[in-house]
């Protein structure tokens, strides 16, 4: 128990005291009239007179270059081949396509190189649109028009590039997808280099049908298709990486990185054409195969 000393106090200096505390409580509790009363935690206004109290510069904000939009459409056709002896990469030779330099930049590789066009017929268009930290690119909704040749259409094409030319060399490129029930055709192409038919020669990653089945296609000059089709549906709203290898005797398709499906490919097999790179489709004409849903990270590499 704590003690106290007790000392009296005359009751009436004790009134008075208690009526000059009161009177000091009241005034501390009743707002002022020249605005709101201070806010607990704050630090009282400054005093008019003196120097003005220190602000802290914030520093400017660098746009993001990132942008999200709708690119412009180049042409409504694809550009002449130019001619000459079709050659191969040397080995080892790589391009990657993240998309996320935005609409105010042209299209190319993380290098800045193997520069991509945007065509499109019909009105159809491809925006830049969010993903992840970065964009990826989306095509025009599945077409559900009677005529399929007035359709809307659009592809990112290059300008002919020999040196994505694997000939007999392994090579693996793919691409990740997002894609629904409703992006289904009975073609859909991801990306691919020449043509299956006319000994041209092709490689090719693609989701056909309505199974939403991936599938990677090699053929070469000598003629014979080879094709790697795993029975699983990536159609499902969901971001899926699809990838293509193609060794001396097998072409491998993997989802998520995980072998799903294989083929023989004979080791003499060459691919080498004087086309383009595409992606979306084979072209922006009718019948392209037009890909529905969106692209991101395109890579082909060729040679270990």
């Amino acid at each position: 128990m704590l003690h106290f000393r007790r000392r009296a106090v005359p009751i009436g200096v004790l009134s008075a005291a208690l009526v000059l505390a009161g009177v000091s409580v009241i005034l501390q509790r009743t707002p002022s009239a020249a605005g709101p009363p201070p806010t607990s935690g704050h630090s009282p206004a400054p005093p008019t007179s003196g120097p003005p109290p220190r602000t802290t510069q914030v520093p400017a904000v660098t746009p993001n270059r990132a942008i999200p939009g709708f690119l412009d459409n180049v042409s409504a056709f694809s550009a002449p081949v130019t001619p000459g002896r079709i050659r191969i990469a040397g080995a080892p030779f790589e391009v990657r396509y993240d998309f996320n330099g935005g609409v105010g930049r042209p299209i190319a590789d993380v290098e800045g190189g193997h520069e991509l066009r945007p065509l499109g017929q019909n009105g159809g268009a491809l925006r830049l649109v969010p993903q992840g930290s970065g964009l990826a690119v989306a095509y025009p909704d599945r077409c559900t028009l009677p005529r399929e040749r007035d359709c809307p259409r659009a592809i990112l094409e290059g300008l002919r590039d020999d040196s994505l030319n694997p000939g007999r060399r392994s090579m693996r490129y793919g691409a990740s997808v997002r894609m629904t029930y409703t992006d289904l055709a009975d073609g859909a192409n991801v990306l691919q280099k020449g043509y299956s038919v006319g000994r041209v020669s092709q490689y090719k990653l693609q989701v056909d049908h309505r199974q939403g089945h991936p599938s990677c296609v090699v053929a070469g000059s000598r003629g014979g298709i080879y094709r790697a089709e795993p029975w699983i549906n990536v159609a499902d709203g969901q971001w899926h990486d699809l990838e293509c290898r193609r060794t001396l005797s097998r072409l491998i398709m993997l989802v998520d990185g995980v072998p799903r499906a294989w083929v023989p490919l004979p080791p003499q097999l060459s691919i080498a054409n004087a086309e383009p790179l595409r992606i979306g489709g084979k072209g922006p004409a009718p019948g392209n195969d037009q890909f529905a849903g969106a692209i991101d990270d395109v890579f082909i590499t060729i040679g270990d």
